[in-house]
This record gives structure tokens, sequence and C-alpha cells, in this order.
């Protein structure tokens, strides 16, 4: 085993760099190097079996990580993504696929299993390649992730529905054993993270021994996943679930910093086992089959997907590379191929051929992907290159502004007037040139990033303003700054009441809503312009926006919950009436 390891960590040693120097990425790398190195290359590692049970690992700690940022409510909010994008995607290529399949000779049921098998798309490549590449936050990268989870939802019906391909009467052949297992399953890990995780970890915490909080996370992670495995269900889908029941706990940015360490090497180990068990002997013995095969599964998967993006209104650049996402098969894709093979449903040959169409996808789409992200879609963005962050020459400043537009540049020129020096940064490299032309100084920096809040003084300051546009970077500059610079107070800008409360949610020291005072103003102008008395105009501005302010409080705990959201926004509005009706009363006696 120390061997193998040897070998393992040398080839990463070399072809990561190397992938990543000619702008392929390191996925690529991975999957190469573990061609090189498996039985079809030079045959220094010939157990894939003896990497592959522990890389998974690496998959399961991903998909913990992925929920640890995706919040029950956020969950909520995609829903409809997930099942409009994840039907939209899956079922045309499912369908297209089997019948193509069916056309070069499988019987009807073995092409339905091969159709729906690689239709599927793999979790453990396509995140990871959109996360290197900062992309997760974007459309299409939400997009991906959509459809990838809904996958993994569906995968534990798909694999239970196999058996009645091959025409046996319902009742006997579906395993309901396992259908019962599975359910207990679920049930008990969403109780066990509702209920037990928690408190264990408090406990924990309180014996202030940071190996023992990482081994119980560990033990948190893979002991989900194989609770999820026993019961036959997905051990992605299970560390995933464990994960969103902890997104909202206090633990959670721990967690994620003793998680990734471990995240990273595994996954990629995993990758490198996918590359090793690509059987290139049977691409030798039947390379023009192999070849059709993989070409059509791609193209497919392609276009299915960009008609899907087209017909969800998004642009050019987003639908291409949500569709270059998912044009490869899943690791999920051999469990359904054994399954149908076990069934009765699929012969051997035409499941190890589907295997090896599904490695070589797998190899083929990072290279697809950024070939296209260098060559096609930086000219359909036609973005200019983000620069690395200027030198910053004052490096202990009171005050820090992030984001210096419309909100960050009235904050500062007041700064200005009251002789408080503060440091701006801008990642927009258009705005830090149409501000430094009237004189302002602004630091061309992505605030998001540590390194660059730590270059401008954030260990030093003692705020931090946060007055960026987009919602998802003011969120991860607030919780960078939480995670690394717990003593410096931070004032943000939200956008709307949801923004708001996820901001609060974080903890952060004052939130402005960009609209909510400006609103007040104007409606102050059109009450003065009505001739209402200035006294009774203030004293209505001032009842709103104590009791609007109150309820924004109030509503944070179940933002998630729209039923009961509206009701409280009803009882709001009926409490605010009641209010006004006693203070004319009050007022007139």
């Amino acid at each position: 085993m120390i061997e193998t390891l040897v070998v393992l960590l040398a080839a990463t040693m070399i072809a990561v760099p190397l992938s990543r120097r000619f702008g392929l990425g390191s996925i690529l790398g991975y999957l190469v190097a573990g061609i090189a190195i498996g039985p079809s290359g030079l045959r220094l590692v010939t157990d894939v079996e003896q990497i592959s049970g522990v890389s998974e690992l690496g998959v399961i700690m991903l998909l913990f990580l992925i929920g640890l940022e995706l919040r029950p409510q956020r969950l909520s909010a995609l829903r409809k993504d997930i099942v409009g994008l994840g039907f939209g995607q899956m079922i045309p290529s499912a369908a297209l696929l089997a019948g193509l399949i069916h056309l070069a000779g499988v019987p009807w049921a073995g092409a339905i299993a091969l159709g729906t098998g690689l239709a599927l798309s793999s979790t453990a490549i396509v995140l990871p390649m959109l996360g290197e590449r900062n992309l997760l936050p974007t459309i299409a990268g939400r997009d991906a992730f959509v459809v990838l989870l809904f996958q993994d939802m569906a995968f534990i019906p798909l694999v239970a529905l196999v058996p009645l391909l091959s025409g046996s009467q319902v009742l006997t052949d579906v395993p309901w054993a396992w259908v019962g297992k599975s359910v207990l399953a679920i049930v008990v890990i969403l109780v066990g993270g509702s209920v037990l995780i928690r408190p264990l970890f408090r406990l924990v915490g309180g014996a202030k021994v940071p190996e023992i909080f990482t081994a119980t996370a560990l033990f948190l992670v893979v002991g989900t996943a194989a609770l999820a495995n026993w019961a036959g269900l997905s051990v992605s889908l299970g560390a995933f679930m464990a994960g969103v029941l902890l997104s909202n706990s206090e633990f959670r940015h721990e967690l994620q910093a003793d998680i990734q360490p471990f995240e990273g090497l595994l996954l990629g180990f995993f990758f490198i086992s996918v590359g090793m068990s690509a059987n290139l002997g049977l691409v030798m013995a039947k390379p023009l089959v192999v070849a059709e095969a993989l070409v059509a599964l791609v193209i497919v998967k392609i276009v299915v997907a960009f008609v899907v993006a087209w017909i969800k209104n998004r642009n050019a650049a987003q639908a291409l590379r949500f569709s270059l996402c998912l044009p490869e098969g899943s690791e999920f894709s051999f469990v359904l191929f054994g399954a149908a093979v076990s069934a009765g449903v699929l012969s051997r040959d035409f499941a190890d051929l589907a295997t090896v169409v599904v490695a070589l996808s797998m190899v083929l789409t990072p290279a697809l992907f950024a070939a296209s992200e260098r060559f096609v879609v930086a000219r359909l963005c036609n973005k200019p290159k983000e620069l690395p962050h200027d030198e910053i020459d004052n490096a202990e400043p009171p005050v820090i502004i992030c984001g210096f537009g419309r909100v960050g540049q009235i904050v500062g020129r007041v700064l200005l007037m009251q002789k408080i020096p503060f440091t701006a940064l801008e990642k927009d490299i258009g705005q830090v040139d149409v501000v430094r032309r009237f004189g302002m100084k602004v630091y061309l920096g992505n605030p998001t990033r540590e390194e660059v809040l730590r270059a401008a003084g954030a260990e030093t300051a003692k705020i931090i303003v946060v007055a960026l546009d987009d919602m998802e970077e003011t969120v991860a500059v607030v919780e960078t700054v939480k995670r690394h610079f717990s003593n410096v107070r931070v004032f943000a800008r939200a956008r709307n009441r949801r923004h708001a409360h996820r901001l609060m949610s974080i903890g952060v020291a004052g939130i402005v809503r960009e609209t909510f005072h400006s609103s007040l103003k104007l409606t102050e102008l059109v009450l003065d312009e009505l001739a209402v008395p200035k006294d009774r105009v203030r004293r209505a501005l001032d009842l709103f926006e104590e009791h609007d302010e109150n309820a924004l409080v109030a509503t944070q705990q179940i933002s998630g919950d729209e039923k009961r959201l509206v009701q409280s926004t009803q009882d709001a509005m009926q409490e605010l009436a009641d209010v006004f009706a006693a203070d004319q009363a009050e007022r007139s006696v």
C-alpha cells in the first residue's frame, strides 16, 4: 500500500501542474495520471479497487461541503429549478440515447437502462471543474448544480425500477425490503442531524481539543455515508443531507475548515481511479464502435442541455457553459449498469462497452470545457480578465470599503470630509479607472478573497463596509470577514429583505436596505406636496420605520417558510394600521 501511495502522489505532482499550466484544469491532469499509471498504461498500479473505495471518500466530503453551503432556505428557493431543469435535461437525454442505442441493435429493455445511465452526469467531475474557475456562483454553475442534485435524488428510484424492465411481476421483483431500508436511513439522517449532532459538537467543542473536533467531523461525514450505503442509497446524497442539516449551525465554518484538506486530496485520488478504470484494451479492440458511442453521447447531452438552458432564457455563454458541464457519464452510471446486468436486463458485453464510454467521457469533458472557456465563452462574455490586486500602501485604515460603486463612493466622500482615512476595494477595473479619473483613491482587488482583505488592513481595521451590488458576493465577503477577522464590525448594504435576513443570520452589526430609506424620503416629499403637516409626516414615517425594522427582525427565523412569512406580513400590515389608528386617535384628543 505504501508503494501505491508513493506512485499516486508522484503522478499527481507531475500531471496536475502540467495540466493546469496548459489551461486544462486539474481534473484532466488527475484523469490522465490515472490512465498513465493504471492497468492500461504503465501498470504501476493494477489493483484499482484498492484505492477506489478510499478515494470515494473525496466525493462524499465534496457533497458534505456543498451541503454546508446550501441552507434549507436556499434549497427551498431552488426547488422549481431542481424539478424543471432536472426533468428537462434528464428525460430527453435518456429518451434520445435509448432510441439511438436500440437502433444500434440493443433490445429496448437494455437500451432504456443504458440510456438512463448515460443521461446521468458526474457530480465529482462537474463541481470541482466549476469551482476551480470560480463559476459555481454563476447562473450556469447554479443550473448545473440543481441538475446534478436532481440526478442524485433520482438515482434511488432508478435503481429500484431497473428490475421492472425485465418484465417480471412488480410485486415480486420490486425490492421492498431495500425501499424500507432506504426510507429508514433517510429518517435516521434527518432526525439525527436535527436533534443529536449539534449537542454532540457542543460537547466535543467544550473539551477544547481540536483533533477530537476534526475526528468527530470526519466521523459524521463517513458515518452518514456508511448509513446511506447500508441502505443501498447514494453515499454522496447521504453526506449532502448531513451538510444541509448543519448549514445553519454555528459550527459550519469550523467543519468546513477541518474537512477541506481531506476532501481535496481524496477527490484527486478518485479522479485517478476513474482514469485507471478506463479499459483501453476494449478501445483498441473496437475503436470505431467506442468512438461512435462517445461522440453520440457527448453531442446528444450537449444539444439537449443547451436547448433546455435556452428555453430558460439563458444567454449563449450561460447556455454553452451549462451544456458543456454535463456531457460526461456519472460514477452512478456504473452502479446502474451493474444493477441492469444482475436483473438480466442488459448483457455484460454492452455494459462493459458503456462503462468504457462513460470513463472516456469523464476524460473528454474537462478538456472540452477548458477549450470552450478559453476560445469561445471568453469571446461571448466579452469580459476583461480580472487583474491581480493592487499593492495597498495604507495598511492600517480604521475603515475598509468593499465595493466602490454608487453606495461605497457616498460613504467614502463623507469620510473624506471628516478626515477619516479608509481603504476602498473594487474588483471592476472599469469602475476603478472611472473613479481614479475623478481624483479618488481606490484599489483594484476582489474583497471576497482573504489575502486581499488582509493586505487592505482587515486585521487592524475597526469597521468594514460591504457595499457590493451582488448579493452572493456580499454574503461571501461577510463570511470571510467573520471567519478570519472576527474583531472587525461589519456594516453591509442589503438588496432586499431576503438578503437582509441572510446577513442577519451571519451576524452583521448594521444592515441598510438600499431602497428603504430612499423610499421613506420619497414618501416624505409626496406628503409635503400634499400639504400634510410636517409633525404628522415625521410621526408617520418614524412609526413606519420602527414597525418595519421590528418586523424584519421578527421574520428572520421564518424567512424560509413562505406560508408563515406571508401570514406574518399580513399580520404586520394589520398591526401597523392599528398603530396608525391608535396614534391618530390619541393625537386628536
